[in-house]
């Protein structure tokens, strides 16, 4: 368990770029440099992951301390990746919060409001071209953020989720491709661990019955987010906003994604921020709240269906759901990228100038994220 946390810890204070880039640090780091597991075991948990709702390079991180040291290991893997994030978050909540506005910090502000408009757009991009591949896919990506700017929502949310992958099942659209089993393990005998899964449910339909006050609301808030997050990290800005934007603005919203970026390590740690926002007084509680709740559905169902997933996957049926879904998140986030982040961050066509410049400078350039962050708070500052 030391050496799983070490490894991790330190891989949690250099881990910039997103969760692609997390995937490439545990190739290197876990695969070629320390050999705990081959190619093809890393493949297939890099496959389960990809696929359950959750933070998937976390989860993979979870995954690669449970098979190196069990539970321990992979509670190790956790804390280690996630603590230097937490704590750079943490204390950015705490240091905005102390700050009294002012010019200079608004202009800084509205430049991450901008460099958030930069990853939205890129990521909506780049999830287009790897999951809406078919004029079905597509269909159900723009009918999906048709439908959210048209009528905004979590019901219209999870509505849609539910009938993109009732639509994919039925036509038996399945080009979902995995690891196959050993024929050592016959599909018949693999069962998920139904106690984790059944935990992960009641957890689910519980939390939100059992809220009665603002710390308890976080957490339902939080845990039904992280629950529904297909697609990595960028998703959870429109399912937080959903549930908790009644109770947070959008420049705390939008505010905390930036400094997610700029930070190593999982970008779920957005809920440290939000959480530590939300409960002012008690900033601490709840940012580990938040973020205990945020990551806490997607390690239950990897735990629980690891056993099985592989067998699942050979159903046609349930391979065209997985790819329903996936396309609808990419609406999710392409609804996302007009509200709350345009609207927020594009006031006057300097900002869509400034925008479109990030955006190059990401996308075609390839810069690091923490230089596109200081050239547009740069510019903000010096334009306002």
């Amino acid at each position: 368990m030391g050496q799983v946390f070490i490894q991790f810890l330190w891989l949690g204070c250099v881990s910039f770029g997103g969760p692609a880039a997390h995937i490439g640090y545990f190739q290197r780091t876990f695969v070629e440099r320390l050999g705990w597991l081959s190619q093809a075991e890393f493949a297939q948990l890099l496959a389960l992951c990809q696929l359950l709702p959750g933070p998937a390079s976390s989860q993979l991180g979870f995954a690669i301390g449970r098979h190196k040291a069990g539970l321990g290991g992979a509670l190790a893997a956790f804390l280690g990746f996630t603590l230097p994030s937490f704590l750079l978050l943490m204390a950015a909540a705490i240091g905005v919060g102390q700050l009294t506005a002012n010019l200079w910090l608004d202009a800084a502000l509205h430049g991450l409001k901008l460099l958030a408009l930069v990853v939205v757009a890129d990521a909506v991009l780049t999830m287009s071209r790897q999951f809406c591949k078919t004029a079905l896919a597509q269909g159900i990506m723009v009918a999906t953020a048709a439908a959210l700017w048209w009528q905004p929502g979590l019901l219209t949310q999870l509505g849609l989720l539910l009938g993109a992958a009732l639509l994919c099942a039925r036509v038996g659209e399945s080009q979902a491709q995995g690891p196959q089993p050993s024929p050592a393990q016959p599909l018949s005998m693999r069962q998920p661990h139904w106690p984790t899964l059944l935990l992960f449910a009641l957890l689910f339909v519980g939390l939100p019955l059992l809220a009665t006050g603002p710390a308890s609301q976080l957490v339902a808030d939080f845990y039904r987010a992280g629950s529904l997050v297909f697609g990595g990290g960028h998703v959870v800005l429109p399912l937080l906003q959903e549930s908790v934007g009644h109770t947070l603005n959008e420049q705390q919203f939008l505010t905390g994604y930036s400094l997610a970026q700029l930070v190593p390590g999982p970008m779920f740690t957005l809920a440290t921020y939000l959480g530590a926002q939300l409960l002012p007084t008690t900033p601490l509680a709840g940012a580990l709240l938040a973020t205990l709740a945020l990551f806490l559905p997607g390690f239950l169902l990897l735990w629980a269906l690891g056993p099985c997933w592989q067998g699942w996957l050979a159903r046609p049926r349930l391979a065209g759901a997985v790819i329903g879904i996936n396309a609808a998140v990419v609406g999710l986030l392409l609804a996302a990228l007009y509200q709350p982040v345009w609207q927020s961050a594009v006031q006057v066509p300097t900002d869509l100038a400034l925008a479109a410049v990030g955006f190059y400078l990401l996308r075609i350039l390839k810069l690091p994220i923490l230089a596109i962050a200081a050239l547009l708070v740069g510019a903000a500052m010096l334009l306002a």
